[in-house]
């Protein structure tokens, strides 16, 4: 023994390793008596860390839940191909560590060979990223490989009780394999294994280490490189490492090696990649720090089960109907391990869903039509459901089960409506309905008052109620028999405006995409389906893909507080500030974005929308795929599409509430009192010619900074997206109110930190971009506080 097990206790692994050597017959050993008690000190809030964990655990979960929110960036490793730029992103919903919504979906892409065998395609594990760059750094939309015959939609799944699952006997999950329905009810649980080791996360069982499920989604969704743990950090992880088990065997005696197998099973931080990851980005490998990969791991492993409801009449009635449909057959409700039964509600192994469900997707022993059993603790606040979160609700998705779980649903819809009812009642007794929320907002949080997300100051209390429900509203999730898709960038407004409150802008993972084709004349053709080029598309669509040569541009999702201050801006003051010829000779020639009805557009990167009304269609339109009312007059919006929802998919109140919600929406508050000499400086250098404080008509008491102009940035080689009279290389002068929550910036987040973004000003702003580059160090300083206070 060389001091690996820190402590513990050796009367627990010579218990597991009893029980061991009872799994591979050894007869000569007393087999330790199975579990009979729920583990104790497991159940938490969703989010929270395990009440049994330790005070230096507990430091560590803080940590490691930093790593999880933290937005990695290109200069720190993120990419060259990724999907979202911080761990949470997949696992945000109710609360950290959780689901996601449909917009934080993925693609799995792979093509079947001539002899039948299955390869997944591209460089990350079979993983379809939305975003990556060139060679040169350019933006690109990653392309399927050549011979990809497959894709495959993936919601990401909840990390609740992960390191307990980690835990849980082999022997335990293996009890329930029947790959031959022995036992004649239909269910033919069969394990998955990885690394000779038996599978237990992943949506096929494909995975057994929770190292390894986290390392290989940072390099597949993030592009990030690690190394593997170390031993000394493999040993410290609260689930013990196979590392010391061995330690262990080799100190023992009279173990047979089968034996040793079975016990190192136990111990799920076997099957870890067993090598550093690597890309080929100029940031130094590993990209993610182990101690940082360390205290992610931690996280999760000591993220605590959903508490369960106390039983009532009607939980226990849909608990006996749950059992009697033949639901437990497959969501056994508990498997033990080294601290006692753990209520999961799952058997771990693959089963067959049916053809309906097939997904194409091979992963070990998994074919397209199986799937792990879905543990169900917590299962209320995981939703969307199944692989591909194609059911909204849990009803829709016990619905979608076929293969073994027909009978199940057979029952199931056979069943009196009382009977379903408490079935549900039952599942959502389950745990976690107290952080269960519609979209990020939790039931009772209050709007913010006098801070970045408030009501404009003068709203009466009616107003402020109209206010919070457009909120709401706003952060509403919506499923997709609700009508989201067939493409999509997302499902509810929040998903493109959250930072740094909702009503903001988006992180670099949320950026829309424009596309197009230029031809030698430079002139620009639009694609079939519009530049609009969505990141999703619903199960069984194909996702819209740009031409090898066309122009793949991103758009940075823009912060909406204080829309409503923007929209009240009079044209005329708009115009007036217009120089499209530049009369006065400044360098600065303003242009005004004139829509062929003759009205003026002041809103987007291109001022392509004229109010807030149209800004609320053409977002149901291109960001959701939802229709509205063709009362409404709303010309940016669709009011009918060929999907089988009935049309119009999104209310007329909805429509409602979401305008006088932005309508309302106050700009941001000053960080402190902006300092004069900062303000001085940014009129030295020009800036203060596009991004006017106020124009004449402001409400007063504030200043959005900005002309609400189209300005070229670029000179004429830059081929950007034409909307309207803009062209290219010309883009709307964005407001900078609040810019220090906007980051990344410019309108593609190509500029990380705002000393970047000015460095990135061309066109007409390269006089004021040299006279910044030209500034001393200090002088520097004030204009960039200046801009972080306004």
């Amino acid at each position: 023994m060389r001091g690996q097990l820190r402590g513990r206790n050796l009367a627990t692994l010579f218990g597991l390793l009893a029980v061991a050597v009872a799994a591979s017959g050894c007869d000569d050993e007393p087999a330790a008596p199975a579990p009979q008690a729920i583990a104790e000190g497991i159940f938490a809030t969703p989010g929270q860390i395990r009440p049994s964990a330790t005070a230096e655990q507990r430091a560590t979960f803080e940590r490691g839940e930093a790593v999880a929110i933290r937005r990695f960036t290109p200069s720190e490793g993120l990419g060259p191909d990724f999907n979202v730029t911080f761990c949470a992103a997949c696992h945000e919903k109710p609360v950290f560590g959780g689901a996601a919504a449909h917009y934080r979906n993925f693609l799995l892409r792979g093509q079947t060979l001539a002899d039948g065998s299955f390869l997944f395609g591209g460089r990350r594990g079979g993983v379809l990223a939305t975003f990556g760059k060139d060679a040169q750094g350019a933006p690109t939309r990653p392309h399927p490989d050549a011979g990809d015959d497959t894709f495959a939609v993936r919601n990401p799944i909840p990390f609740f009780g992960v390191g307990l699952i980690a835990e849980i006997d082999e022997a335990a999950i293996l009890a329930n394999v029947d790959p031959d329905d022995a036992n004649g009810d239909g269910i033919r649980g069969r394990p998955n294994y990885d690394k000779g080791f038996v599978g237990r996360f992943g949506m096929k069982s494909q995975t057994v280490s929770i190292e390894g499920f986290i390392r290989g989604p940072l390099n597949n969704h993030l592009g990030l490189t690690s190394n593997p743990l170390s031993p000394e950090l493999q040993a410290a992880l609260p689930v013990p490492s196979v590392a010391e088990v061995r330690d262990f065997l080799e100190a023992a005696e009279g173990l047979t090696a089968q034996t040793g197998g079975l016990a190192q099973a136990r111990f799920h931080q076997a099957a870890a990649p067993a090598a550093p990851l690597t890309d080929d980005d100029d940031v130094a490998d590993p990209e993610l720090a182990e101690a940082d990969l360390y205290d992610l791991v931690s996280w999760a492993m000591l993220l605590g089960a959903p508490k369960p409801a106390e039983p009532t009449a009607e939980t226990e009635a849909g608990r006996a109907h749950f059992s009697e449909f033949g639901c437990a057959a497959c969501h056994v409700p508990a498997l033990s391990s080294p601290r006692g039964l753990i209520p999961l509600y799952s058997d771990l192994l693959l089963h067959d869903m049916g053809d309906a469900n097939a997904d194409g997707i091979f992963m070990g022993l998994a074919g397209p039509n199986d799937f792990r059993t879905a543990p169900l603790w917590g299962i209320g606040v995981a939703g969307p459901y199944l692989h591909d979160g194609s059911a909204f609700t849990l009803e829709a998705a016990v619905e979608a089960h076929g293969g073994e779980g027909a009978a199940s649903r057979q029952a199931f819809l056979a069943a009196s409506d009382e009977a379903r009812s408490q079935v549900v009642a039952f599942l959502l007794s389950l745990g976690g309905t107290e952080v269960a929320t519609e979209g990020l907002l939790h039931a009772g949080s209050p709007p913010p008052t006098g801070e970045a997300g408030a009501p404009l100051p003068d709203l009466d209390d009616a107003g402020k109620a109209r206010f919070e429900a457009g909120r709401r509203r706003f952060d509403r999730d919506h499923g997709f028999e609700e009508g989201v898709g067939p493409h999509f960038n997302g499902d509810s407004c929040r998903a493109c405006h959250f930072d740094p409150v909702i009503g903001g802008s988006g992180p670099l993972d949320l950026n829309v995409a424009r596309t197009g084709l230029y031809n030698a004349e430079g002139g620009f053709t639009a694609p079939s389906f519009g530049t609009v080029l969505p990141r999703h598309p619903v199960p069984g669509v194909i996702r819209h893909e740009c031409e090898t040569d066309a122009v793949f541009e991103l758009r940075q999702s823009l912060s909406l507080l204080g829309i409503g201050v923007l929209a009240g801006i009079p044209d005329e003051s708009i115009l007036a500030a217009a120089d499209p010829t530049d009369l006065d000779g400044d360098g600065i020639a303003g242009v005004a974005q004139m829509l062929p009805d003759g009205r003026l557009g002041r809103f987007g990167w291109k001022a392509q929308v004229v109010n807030i009304p149209d800004f609320v269609g053409d977002a149901l339109r291109f960001e959701l795929g939802l229709t509205i009312p063709a009362e409404l007059g709303i010309t940016t919006a669709i009011t009918a599409d060929d999907d089988a929802i009935l049309d119009p998919e999104f209310p007329a109140e909805g429509v409602a509430e979401l305008t006088f919600f932005l309508q309302n929406l106050a700009p941001p508050p000053h960080a402190g009192t902006p300092d004069p000499a900062g303000r001085a400086i940014f009129e030295q250098l020009g800036c203060a010619a596009c991004h006017i404080p106020a124009l004449p008509g402001t409400r007063p008491g504030y200043e959005p900074f900005t002309d609400l102009l189209l300005h070229r940035m670029y000179d004429d080689t830059h081929q950007g997206v034409p909307d309207g009279v803009a062209d290219g290389a010309q883009y709307r002068t964005p407001p900078l109110w609040g810019i220090r929550f906007t980051g990344p910036y410019l309108h593609d987040g190509r500029a990380e930190t705002l000393s970047a973004a000015l460095d990135g000003h061309g066109g007409e702003a390269t006089a004021s971009r040299e006279a910044w580059q030209a500034l001393s160090a200090s002088d520097r300083e004030r204009l960039l506080d200046f801009l972080k206070a306004i």
